[in-house]
């Protein structure tokens, strides 16, 4: 960030950067903790797993003295290797960052869980050896790749870096080597500190036209890679959608990772005890699953795994537990249109994140959009959904909940009804929108509103400025 400016109405003052060192603040008691309370600095679904990391084999021939920053796990199962510094970064921070890189590689999963119960346990927390495995596994929705953890993602956070760093890190990347600097600054605003952190390599320019086609060329770990980079974790994508209410219902399908065989075995257990059968959503994205046989929370895959386990006597191996949940339509929530929500019979976690990649909760577009459609006119979910990137789920959850949604009665279902999920935001209002419509020029027909008067998705887009 070059320029940070207080901005009084059409007056702008800039704002004096600062130093951490200049505020008597530290590289380990401060903008390490910053970091590790806030990760999403170091990128998409960051898992810290330890910090001030020494306990290197002798054989290594590393110092005791020498201390990894902070070590993370990102959701495709990627180590991520962390160095500091509070000032401008040295010139040799790359070859340090690297060397890390090299002594995590060899690390385990029993390795790494052990470093993440020692980094809990120097923080006030008792977590269980097994426990934080399975949160390790969890972060990468059960999938673990030793090819992966060999290849970790370097970060570097220094409040500078010398063109030698840059220079050096820039032909890194273009050799396969993941590096990212981030630079860290500091401003006082009316007696306040304010951080920032700024991704100044690689821009998402540069990984787009420049280091992904070399990675695609690369060898097959690194393009198992890409893949699973590309594709985050569905249960993160259906949160950071909203597509699915707390309290959703689902029913288990054993699908991935098991023969047909087991299957039948399966489902032979679950006809025991119908509750272990089904599972209840709330959006949450270590632990979304409440299973219905034990009231714990679990993540798809590791209630996948215990499943297996408990079946077989075996241990799991490789299971996508995504694909063992499906939406259990005949449940259908308060919040939803009826119709909707039939369309999505037979479509499990993993199908879900498919089609929502790329949609997130910011409702602004929608809210810019209800605000243009005019009186006389309506549309449906469905269409409005498909203008701003979203699904007809989560719109129409959004439109029973928000209180600033303008012009909430002019969305129907697409038979042109009232949703049954419709709320007033005035708790007290006992009129029905159709009646609303109706006084507002509407025509319906055997109560539905007529397609005549329906906005047409060109229409749409166009409100929107498309």
């Amino acid at each position: 960030m070059d320029h940070l400016f207080t901005v009084e109405g059409a007056t702008a003052a800039p704002v004096a950067p600062t130093a951490l060192a200049a505020e008597g603040l530290l590289e380990r008691q401060h903008l390490q903790e910053w970091v590790i309370a806030h990760p999403q600095v170091l990128g998409e679904s960051v898992l810290v797993i330890t910090a001030e990391f020494d306990r290197w084999a002798d054989t290594d021939g590393v110092p005791a003295r020498d201390r990894l920053d902070i070590l993370g796990l990102d959701a495709t199962g990627r180590l991520v290797v962390v160095e500091l510094k509070r000032g401008t970064a040295d010139r040799d921070v790359h070859l340090q960052a690297i060397t890390y890189a090299a002594l995590v590689s060899r690390f385990d999963l029993d390795t790494l869980a052990q470093a993440h119960r020692d980094f809990l346990k120097g923080r006030g927390e008792t977590v269980e050896l097994d426990a934080c495995r399975q949160r390790l596994l969890d972060h990468g929705d059960g999938e673990w790749s030793p090819e992966l953890l060999q290849r970790p993602r370097q970060v570097i956070i220094a409040a500078d870096f010398p063109k030698q760093v840059t220079h050096t890190v820039v032909w890194l990347s273009e050799m396969n080597l993941d590096i990212d600097l981030i630079q860290v600054g500091l401003w006082k605003v009316n007696g306040q500190l304010v951080a920032g952190f700024t991704k100044v390599y690689p821009t998402p320019e540069v990984e787009e036209f420049t280091l992904a086609p070399a990675r695609i060329e690369a060898k097959a770990a690194a393009q198992k890679l890409e893949e699973r980079t590309r594709a985050r974790n569905a249960v993160h994508i259906l949160v950071d959608a909203g597509l699915l209410p707390d309290g959703t219902r689902l029913r288990l399908v054993p699908r991935h990772g098991v023969p047909e065989a087991i299957r039948e075995s399966i489902y032979v257990w679950v006809g025991e005890d119908t509750t272990r059968g089904t599972a209840v959503w709330s959006n949450n994205t270590g632990s979304p699953l409440t299973w219905s046989a034990d009231g714990k929370q679990h993540s798809p895959t590791g209630l996948a795994n215990h499943i297996f386990t408990s079946v077989t006597g075996r241990k799991a191996d490789g299971i996508q537990g995504t694909t063992w949940w499906d939406i259990d339509t005949d449940h259908i929530p308060d919040t939803v249109d009826p119709d909707e929500w039939a369309a999505l019979a037979g479509v499990n976690l993993a199908g879900l994140a498919k089609q929502l990649r790329g949609t997130g909760k910011d409702w602004t577009s929608l809210h810019t959009l209800l605000a243009a459609v005019p009186a006389g006119r309506w549309t449906t979910y469905g269409d409005v959904a498909t203008v701003i990137g979203s699904h007809a789920v989560p719109v129409g959850t959004h439109l029973a909940a928000c209180g600033q949604c303008p012009n909430a009665w002019r969305v129907l279902n697409a038979a042109g009804r009232v949703s049954a999920g419709f709320r007033w935001t005035d708790p007290t209002r006992t009129d029905s929108p159709a009646d609303v419509l109706a006084a507002e020029g509407v025509p319906f027909d055997a109560g539905a509103a007529t397609q005549e008067a329906r906005l047409t998705l060109g229409e749409l887009r166009r409100m929107l400025g498309g």
